[in-house]
């Protein structure tokens, strides 16, 4: 197994809800009732029976389900020297509800020495089996450029890069030193996790990168920063984008169809396969689709993991075919739009049906890819 490659028919995200227990642990640590140690064997314990039901389940990409994390992307950040993080005050503003997260800064120039998530991988990478193998998410390299530069960090920031270019090669740089940690510790599959797309179609999002901007140059500033962390990898590393519109609590943060950076975005990343949201209207139509170049992969995120209601099953395959008028089917996957719980706060569901959402993810894609 340990040659394979994602994405699999039957695909996830990445992160799974935390069980109750996991919240307990890390609070008391964050409170001080417990030691680093006895968080980390909290943590173990948890990630060993998620990867067993993931197993059971029948996944054969397993993850550690972000069971370290906070959230899905910062606390990847703060992994690297020169960001700082402290509890928010006012949080992020998602659709019908503030998001929580530690407000992060620049406090320095970015570089990275021993990032923990290489170890993280390690754990992971150690129960994989005959049927499954290991992957690694992390936050896209452009994700990485946009929380430096949004209106609320450009002042930080430009006190130690004067220019978009300086920044982004320092965070192209740190990415290769990780990418190369983790294809040394074995890792073959990482999913790079972007929502810097899917905020960017959103009507007026432009504005968030400063008055003079334009779709165009932030097309191309995203673009550049991720390929040129991908670049001169290993030919047998998979590196594959994930691109979201917001996912916590089961609130979401944009909307829009892909069409406006469609070309740019499916034409022009060096990826090997795109996770795509399509669970509801907020993603527009597959058209965009037409623009995925080369032989390229794409995993359509029709089941929602923001609600518990199951999706009727006959309604997921149709859209399946449809997607397929625009791409050839046997470049098609399928997975939940999303993870289930990008922050460990957890979206709005049950564990149990949680795992009833991967069960009809897994019987849809018997079912077409037979």
């Amino acid at each position: 197994m340990s040659k394979q490659h994602t994405p699999f028919r039957f695909e996830t995200v990445g992160s799974f809800l935390r069980p109750d227990y996991l919240k307990r642990a890390r609070l008391d640590f964050e409170n001080g009732k417990i030691t680093k140690e006895e968080l980390t064997a909290v943590e173990d314990k948890a990630i060993l029976d998620l990867v067993a039901k993931q197993k059971k389940a029948g996944i054969k990409a397993i993850t550690d389900g972000e069971f370290r994390r906070a959230t899905w992307h910062l606390d990847f950040m703060w992994g690297f020297n020169g960001v700082e993080h402290k509890k928010t005050e006012n949080g992020v503003a998602f659709h019908g509800e503030q998001a929580l997260i530690d407000d992060t800064w620049l406090s320095g120039e970015i570089s990275v020495d021993s990032h923990p998530f290489v170890e993280h991988y390690k754990f992971v990478k150690a129960l994989e089996d005959e049927n499954t193998v290991a992957k690694q998410t992390i936050p896209a390299p452009a994700q990485f450029f946009q929380q430096f530069i949004i209106p609320a960090n450009i002042e930080t920031t430009r006190k130690f890069y004067s220019t978009d270019e300086e920044l982004i090669n320092d965070i192209a740089n740190g990415y290769k030193k990780v990418i190369k940690d983790l294809y040394d510790a074995g890792c073959r599959n990482i999913q790079f996790d972007d929502c810097t797309w899917g905020v960017l179609v959103a009507e007026g999002s432009v504005i968030r990168y400063g008055e003079d901007a334009d779709l165009k140059s932030i097309s191309e500033k995203l673009l550049k920063v991720n390929n040129l962390a991908i670049e001169g990898k290993p030919d047998d590393l998979v590196i594959n984008t994930h691109v979201c519109r917001g996912n916590y609590h089961s609130a979401y943060f944009s909307s829009g169809a892909y069409d406006p950076v469609a070309e740019k975005l499916f034409g022009e990343e060096n990826v090997n396969a795109y996770y795509l949201e399509f669970d509801d209207e907020r993603s527009g139509g597959f058209e965009p689709l037409k623009y995925v170049s080369g032989d390229k992969k794409v995993v359509l995120g029709l089941i929602t993991t923001k609600s518990p209601v199951l999706e009727d099953k006959q309604t997921v395959i149709n859209r399946i075919h449809e997607a397929a008028k625009y791409i050839p089917l046997d470049r098609l996957y399928l997975s939940p739009q999303c993870g289930f719980a990008s922050c460990e706060i957890g979206n709005k569901l049950t564990e149990e049906e949680q795992w009833a959402k991967l069960a009809l993810v897994k019987e849809i894609a018997e079912e077409v890819w037979k």
